[in-house]
């Protein structure tokens, strides 16, 4: 953070990274209400190319590369993510010391006939980018026909709407924040389809060596988000994965009081064609449960490659 107490705020340019990107500014006026902040609207590789799949592009890195270069330039101070679009590890020289707290990390279908998942009729197209709920979508129903789907909520609504698709899955969290949960015909429960890691968590992104804006983030940063998004991140690095992976993890604090510092994990990879799914979960108190994590990663990372030859 410079003298001049104002903070360039990093963002891509969507409807809901803006949205994102405000949510954060309200956190931070509140803590510090001298602070001036300005917005810079930053295009990302995965912005601009929206006609293929993210796999075939780089991965996930193409919607958070640009914004990262421009810490390491020094043009911005921060910058909001989406964390499920963060790969780990992270460039050396930046660090995440402040996650919002967690919105509903579930996936929900949005079908232009209002049928659910089970409802859908043989042959339906249904709308996604992500391996994950590709596989996840033919295990359950594996006569379903999956089509790519990029770009932004409205342009995929619109597309809907034309009837390119029969349905389509999105993140939950990014409709309530954008406040279109009406549109929503089914919310897909974790016993149908497990999130993306750290789905449903804005993260804040600074340089490593700016302790002083990291010590003003880490004052509203949410423990408990921290937690989760820490468990499913070491079992994502014991895997190995990127976006190209039908993988998936959810960690959560149990809220039973005679369960009280344990913390769970539901995690999941598959074949892309959703043939073969492996799904574990796990129980532990928080130390031990990232030590079991990594080790589950490392588990499915097995699994995966003698099922992929």
């Amino acid at each position: 953070m410079n003298r001049e107490k104002k903070i360039r705020l990093g963002t891509r340019g969507s409807a809901l990274a803006l949205t994102q990107a405000r949510m954060v500014c309200d956190r931070l006026k509140a803590n510090a209400p001298e602070i001036d902040i300005d917005i810079r609207i930053i295009k990302t590789s995965g912005d601009k190319i929206t006609d293929r799949p993210l796999r075939e592009m780089g991965g996930k890195a193409l919607f958070t590369k640009e914004l990262e270069q421009g810490l390491f330039r020094g043009e911005i101070d921060l910058a909001v993510h989406s964390m499920k679009d963060v790969e780990v590890p992270l460039p050396r020289g930046l660090i995440i010391p402040c996650f919002l707290e967690r919105e509903d990390p579930r996936d929900v279908l949005i079908s232009r006939t209002g049928k659910k998942l089970r409802e859908l009729p043989e042959g339906a197209r249904v709308g996604t980018c992500s391996p994950r709920r590709m596989a996840q979508i033919l295990s359950l129903r594996p006569d379903l026909t999956i089509v790519s789907l990029r770009g932004n909520v409205d342009t995929r609504l619109r597309k809907l709407a034309a009837g390119d698709y029969d349905a389509m899955v999105l993140a939950y969290a990014g409709l309530k924040r954008l406040r279109r949960t009406g549109i929503i015909t089914e919310v897909l429960d974790t016993d149908i389809m497990i999130p993306a890691v750290a789905q449903g968590v804005i993260g804040i992104e600074v340089r490593e060596e700016d302790e002083a804006l990291q010590k003003m983030l880490k004052t509203f940063s949410h423990r408990e988000t921290e937690k989760t998004v820490h468990i499913e991140h070491q079992f994502l690095r014991g895997f190995g994965g990127d976006c190209t992976t039908p993988i998936a993890g959810l960690a959560q604090i149990n809220t039973k009081a005679e369960e009280e510092g344990r913390m769970s994990l539901a995690a999941m990879v598959a074949l892309p064609d959703g043939g073969k799914i492996l799904e574990r979960s796990l129980e532990a108190h928080f130390e031990d449960l990232s030590l079991k994590a990594y080790a589950l990663g490392q588990e499915f990372k097995a699994w995966y490659m003698t099922n992929m030859m």
